[in-house]
């Protein structure tokens, strides 16, 4: 999270900076910068983010008592564990998704971050007001997984409290693009970025990174 000083030289920056598109500035430090607002109703990326953390460690705790059960008692339990796990799958559903739209309410529907890329990498920020609050939900998420004995709840409150994600081009790995959803996912072998821009500015960001990471597979 960029300070609220940081924030405004950021903003003079861009103002004093020449625009190349929509919304992007290639501004007097070279970096060229934009913000983007995702909308947290029509834009599913960050749910299923969500979704996804808890399904796999969902997975890994049920795999472990599988194989526990199995080497225990055959495979004669297995379509009754199997049952359980798609029933339990079906309720942490629900309670991500309302959890989620809580978490889009308090942040007012949208999740706005702002873009610093280079030659060297590019940086994915979280606005300071927003920030702030994802801090507080992350550490309520904590305390509420703490209280209720739950480790899952509380590795997902520490992941929340992530508010900045930084890709170093020579360390990512693959690149996949999804116009219809504007947004450029960035591999690594230990980070996952997601890059966000309009449609006008979507080509040109797509090829910059393209062109700036040596090591694509």
């Amino acid at each position: 999270m960029v300070s609220q000083a940081a924030e405004k030289t950021v903003s003079q920056l861009m103002d004093e900076g020449k625009r190349i598109g929509r919304d992007i500035v290639l501004c007097a430090d070279g970096k060229y910068r934009w913000t983007y607002a995702v909308s947290l109703y029509k834009n599913p990326a960050i749910f299923l983010l969500v979704w996804k953390i808890f399904f796999f460690i969902l997975l890994a705790i049920f795999g472990c008592v599988m194989i526990v059960d199995v080497i225990e008692w055959g495979t004669k339990n297995l379509v009754s564990n199997l049952k359980f796990f798609a029933f339990f799958l079906i309720g942490m559903t629900v309670l991500v998704g309302l959890g989620y739209l809580l978490y889009a309410a308090i942040m007012g529907g949208s999740y706005r971050v702002l873009f610093e890329m280079d030659d060297k990498g590019i940086n994915h920020i979280q606005v300071t007001e927003q920030a702030k609050k994802a801090k507080a939900v992350s550490a309520l998420t904590v305390a509420a997984g703490i209280v209720s004995k739950r480790p899952t709840t509380v590795g997902v409150g520490i992941n929340a409290a992530r508010t900045e994600m930084y890709s170093d081009f020579s360390k990512v790995r693959t690149v996949k693009a999804l116009p219809r959803s504007h947004t450029i996912k960035l591999n690594g072998l230990l980070s996952h970025n997601e890059v966000y821009a309009q449609s006008e500015d979507f080509n040109f960001v797509l090829d910059y990174i393209l062109s700036n990471c040596p090591n694509l597979k």
